[in-house]
């Protein structure tokens, strides 16, 4: 059986960025969200589960500092040779970011999940994750999600996925941050498949 990180290799060594399931040329969904953060371009944002996604250049246009993080080596070595000289602005971290965060990493203003959180599905890898979150993220920072929501595919990448709703990613941050803003989302796949998400934009506040 394959490890979490040899599965995500496999994939990104198989595949064109183009034809992957989660490939999206449309932003838009994210940067209404990170439009809802003052300043946010002059932040430094974690990009957790980052792929190949152009969401890494969207953001450098910004001048914004980027922690990329992804479990696949392979993945992130794809992305420092489409980036070429750029990759010089970026910190890289891989890692599966269910797993406690050993490195020491720039101070985290924004957090961003694009469809990462939903592959964890048992309890230690989620609480884990969530353990990293908040161990990494400043006090007054955002964190931005972008889930399979309770409609969405049970299924993805071949591996299961835990659906999420508003109300069981406010619960598993806790009291200490809160909801700034949600929308649900259709999201159509390359292959033209409909695939629900829950979009949510959290800060974090004193308990």
């Amino acid at each position: 059986m394959k490890s979490r990180s040899e599965h995500w290799d496999s994939i990104f060594s198989e595949a064109k960025d183009s034809t992957l399931g989660w490939y999206e040329k449309d932003l838009t969904e994210t940067f209404t969200l990170l439009n809802q953060i003052e300043n946010w371009e002059h932040s430094t944002l974690f990009i957790s589960g980052a792929g190949t996604s152009t969401l890494i250049e969207e953001l450098l246009t910004k001048n914004a500092q980027l922690v990329i993080n992804d479990i696949s080596i392979k993945a992130l070595n794809n992305v420092k040779t489409r980036l070429g000289k750029q990759k010089k602005e970026i910190y890289w971290l891989c890692q599966d970011i269910a797993q406690p965060v050993q490195e020491a990493i720039p101070v985290i203003d924004i957090w961003i999940d694009r469809a990462v959180l939903h592959f964890l599905t048992d309890e230690n890898s989620i609480k884990g994750y969530f353990n990293n979150l908040k161990s990494i993220l400043k006090m007054g920072g955002h964190a931005i999600f972008a889930e399979f929501s309770k409609t969405g595919a049970k299924k993805c990448a071949g591996l299961t996925v835990h659906q999420y709703s508003v109300e069981e990613l406010s619960k598993r941050l806790g009291s200490s941050f809160k909801l700034i803003s949600y929308f649900e989302h259709i999201f159509i796949s390359p292959k033209g498949d409909e695939k629900p998400y829950i979009y949510t934009l959290f800060q974090r506040v004193e308990e």
